[in-house]
């Protein structure tokens, strides 16, 4: 049995959710987000959560529960509090500027980087950090992973976008000794 898919996912004051059949909507402070879930799975609201349990036990049923129940369980936090990303960059005259909705990047290539955010997620430039902010968990980390991928961080100096909790494995370079 699923330990996650037991527990219920709870439902905060300022949050309301809607479960029609296999489509849950939930809407927050935040934002608003919809998701259709698999049809092996049964989603029931109670009074102040929502139970995610399995339509049937075969095991593609067993599969997606626990699953489920995290999707779910992050569509109330994303429009609870939201999810941030956060992007570190190093290299000489590596800069980053957000102007609307377009992340304009300087990453040591002979033309800038212009990204266009998709709706839903914000970008805020600090110094090195760029910080990606929005409700879907995984529309930021997919925008987050897209931008880390323009120059990814390189062994010998570190240079390039790395995540802020990402640990770079360094090499060492050559020792330049004959024999």
């Amino acid at each position: 049995m699923s330990r996650i898919g037991k527990k219920p996912v709870g439902i905060p004051d300022k949050v309301e959710v809607k479960v029609n059949g296999l489509t849950v909507d939930v809407k927050g402070p935040k934002g608003q987000l919809s998701y259709t879930f698999h049809k092996d799975v049964k989603i029931e609201k109670a009074d102040k959560a929502i139970n995610v349990s399995p339509a049937n036990q075969t095991t593609s049923a067993k599969a997606v529960w626990g699953m489920s129940r995290t999707l779910l369980g992050n569509m109330v936090t994303g429009v609870t509090t939201g999810f941030v990303k956060s992007l570190e960059f190093n290299g000489v005259g590596y800069k980053a500027a957000v102007s609307g909705s377009t992340l304009t990047l300087n990453l040591g290539y002979s033309h800038s980087i212009d990204y266009k955010l998709p709706k839903g997620v914000e970008a805020k430039v600090n110094k090195n950090v760029i910080e990606f902010h929005g409700c879907d968990k995984e529309l930021v980390g997919f925008v987050a992973a897209q931008v880390r991928s323009f120059r990814e961080p390189e062994p010998y100096k570190g240079k390039g976008l790395k995540y802020t909790d990402e640990t770079i494995i360094r090499k060492a370079g050559k020792t330049g000794a004959k024999k």
